[in-house]
């Protein structure tokens, strides 16, 4: 996912007039701490070993930058590759080679200074720069990297990440005299939701809400993937190279040996997974139970309730179902031209690329798909391995809809109404693994309507308005859901204006589980930003999402 620019200035905005937020904190606002939870690919990782890299001038030695280096990367790319791939089953380090993330702001401010220009090299250094310039005492700002490459329950299991996490809140009460504030970006959400269900499990129930309350004030989501991301799909399949020399095949090849590579998957919105965990004090033995399943709506909806179909595939027919089982469970309608030996084209909808039907259809064709289906669900000839796949991970189910979490102030803030990837049409290509499939066309959303690749007007379920380029709006705006029955709604224009322009409804009805559209004016030449905010259905609490318009860079 992107990173940052200097759009943060608007949250700090906020930051400055902290005492217009909800909930009881009585006392100097000069108090609170910022407490950063960077994206995905977005903290610098560094070497853990001694590797001696032939015919390069270049090795790696201890605390060498890895991710990202890349003049490294360009003059030793095997070796480069052995300190960032993992094992894919197990997620331990190549035998050769480990890399570890760094610490503390400089490890998310930039990633390689000096080669690469845009979003994924200068991630939070503008930001943390206004801070300075604000005034921001240097303490008052915490980074909390991670390694970005881990799946949740790694992160807990090899770096005590989250144990780490609720140290640096209480250090940080304790330290500044007040609770902290939460900035995530991007995958950064998802590591915090998770963070918040682990954190369940080590405090009694009756004091979880007063530590949240005493150590956390406020929560801005900025383009958290509430719902997953659709190029994650396309990083799996055929690889998504971050703007990095490399060829996608060769990023395919290391983003697959993540265990964070599924973290982001689509799902549907209708299902949900129902987790029943008990720790027993005596002998510590823990016992869990999962129950996923759909409702109703996902039977109804045609595409999970996305603007269309995830994956549409084509796979050789001349095997039969013997060797491809999910044939027979697909729609009659994905199976035309079977009969004459041409290729069948089979599609997916985001329930069944995050469930693992999609995985499990393609196995005889992709070497990658028996990996990622174990991640999602424990194969029987893998139970051995140590690994909590997704959907049986005993803490949370990432791969189900978020709810409210029960902070007393949420702001969710994100991009709209650029031209964003939603569905992908991949064919084999021909070659061998990892660059056996090709992307023959893309569908796009474009300001409520979707678009092939060519241009051509695509039927679908498009939303009132598109993504913000990299996640679609259905996923962005999940968390319109966190709002109550009655939204106040305002909009005014990005650049300086005299209010004249600012249109305000009130107490507008809301049906949870279906967006908000205003029923507002916008002129083709200014951008935006669109306020919906809810301050009174939950008592204590404020609800609020910012909508931002095109080519904001957060």
């Amino acid at each position: 996912m992107r990173g940052g620019h200097v759009g943060f200035v608007v949250i700090f905005i906020l930051l400055a007039t902290a005492g217009n937020l909800s909930g009881e904190f009585a006392g100097d606002y000069s108090k609170l701490s910022g407490i950063i939870i960077p994206g995905f690919a977005s903290t610098q990782l560094r070497a853990w070993s001694i590797l001696d890299c032939p015919y390069s001038p270049l090795d790696f030695n201890p605390l060498d930058l890895v991710w990202l280096d890349t003049t490294k990367l360009l003059s030793a790319v095997n070796c480069w590759l052995k300190c960032m791939m993992l094992d894919p089953y197990n997620q331990t380090d190549h035998n050769e080679c480990k890399s570890r993330p760094d610490s503390g702001l400089s490890a998310i401010t930039e990633l390689d200074p000096g080669y690469i220009t845009g979003p994924l090299s200068s991630v939070w250094k503008e930001w943390i720069k206004w801070c300075i310039e604000f005034g921001i005492e240097a303490n008052a700002i915490i980074a909390v990297p991670y390694d970005w490459r881990l799946s949740p329950s790694k992160l807990e299991e090899r770096d005590l990440y989250f144990h780490k996490l609720k140290l640096t809140f209480e250090t940080a009460l304790k330290l500044r005299g007040g609770p902290s504030i939460v900035f995530a970006h991007s995958l950064g959400n998802n590591v915090f939701r998770y963070f918040l269900e682990w954190l369940k499990l080590e405090i009694a129930p009756k004091e979880y809400g007063r530590w949240l309350d005493d150590h956390i004030h406020a929560y801005f989501a900025v383009g958290a993937p509430l719902l997953g991301a659709i190029e994650t799909v396309k990083a799996t399949l055929s690889g998504s190279t971050f703007g990095l020399p490399v060829s996608e095949g060769t990023a395919r090849l290391m983003f697959n040996t993540f265990g964070s590579s599924i973290w982001m998957l689509p799902f549907s919105k209708y299902c949900t997974t129902d987790n029943v965990y008990r720790r027993y004090f005596s002998g510590g033995n823990r016992k869990y139970h999962h129950a996923y399943h759909c409702d109703e709506h996902e039977l109804k909806s045609k595409y999970s309730g996305w603007p269309t179909n995830i994956i549409n595939i084509e796979v050789p027919s001349n095997r039969g179902n013997e060797v491809y089982p999910s044939v027979v469970e697909t729609p009659q309608t994905n199976l035309s031209g079977k009969e004459c030996g041409f290729p069948t084209q089979l599609s997916f909808s985001a329930r069944e690329v995050s469930d693992g039907t999609f995985f499990k259809a393609i196995k005889n064709y992709d070497p990658d798909s028996e990996r990622l289906f174990h991640l999602l669900k424990n194969y029987t000839m893998f139970c051995h391995l140590k690994f909590r796949s997704y959907h049986d991970d005993p803490i949370l189910n990432p791969l189900t809809p978020w709810e409210r979490p029960p902070l007393k102030n949420i702001f969710c803030i994100y991009g709209v109404d650029s031209k964003t990837e939603v569905g992908y049409y991949f064919a084999p290509s021909g070659k061998p693994y990892p660059d056996n499939w090709i992307i023959t066309d893309v569908i796009y959303e474009i300001e409520g309507s979707l678009y092939s690749r060519s241009g051509n007007l695509v039927e679908g379920n498009p939303g009132a308005t598109s993504g913000d380029e990299t996640v679609p709006y259905h996923s962005l705006s999940w968390c319109k859901n966190w709002l109550g029955p009655k939204v106040n709604i305002t909009r005014t224009p990005q650049s300086e204006h005299d209010g004249s322009d600012v249109q305000v409804h009130l107490n507008i009805e809301h049906q949870h589980g279906e967006d908000i559209i205003p029923n507002m004016t916008k002129l083709p030449t200014m951008k935006y930003i669109t306020y919906y905010e809810d301050s009174e259905s939950f008592p204590g609490t404020r609800t609020a999402v910012w909508e931002l318009d095109k080519d904001i860079r957060y």
